[in-house]
């Protein structure tokens, strides 16, 4: 199987009517870099890749020809977990940013500290502590 070396196997996919203000919400108020930005000669998103820690969610304009585009019509929104080390200051930068907050810094029975977030096109957004499968 694909990703032993460390390489995800998994990349969220979300298509956004504004892709350029989703890269900027998503870069400067989550934290997220830049990876890869792909630009239609209209200035739609073609393809873009951000990534937070060793994670990426790729995402694109909505509107677009092709086989995908057509299958997510209607689609959404979306909830990604994303795995953070420091949620309390993760989570002030994202309010520093005008992002809405759905649930602040909660310690989760589960021994997980969690925030929950919304971007601005509806999608769900959960950063924590809790990281499936390692054994922490």
């Amino acid at each position: 199987m694909a990703g032993t070396d460390g390489v995800p196997t998994i990349y969220p996919t979300i298509l956004y009517d504004d892709a350029k203000a989703a890269i900027r919400v998503l870069t400067y108020a989550l934290g997220f870099t830049e990876e890869a930005v792909y630009e239609g000669k209209n200035g739609s998103v073609l393809h873009a890749e951000l990534s937070c820690g060793n994670g990426r969610v790729m995402l694109g304009s909505k509107g677009r020809e092709g086989v995908f585009a057509k299958a997510m019509t209607g689609a959404g929104p979306s909830g990604v977990y994303v795995v953070v080390d420091e949620v309390d200051e993760h989570h002030a930068r994202a309010v520093e940013h005008g992002v809405e907050i759905l649930m602040p810094p909660t310690d989760q029975d589960y021994g997980s500290r969690d925030y929950m977030a919304r971007d601005p096109e509806g999608n769900v957004w959960s950063f924590g502590t809790y990281a499936p499968g390692s054994s922490d």
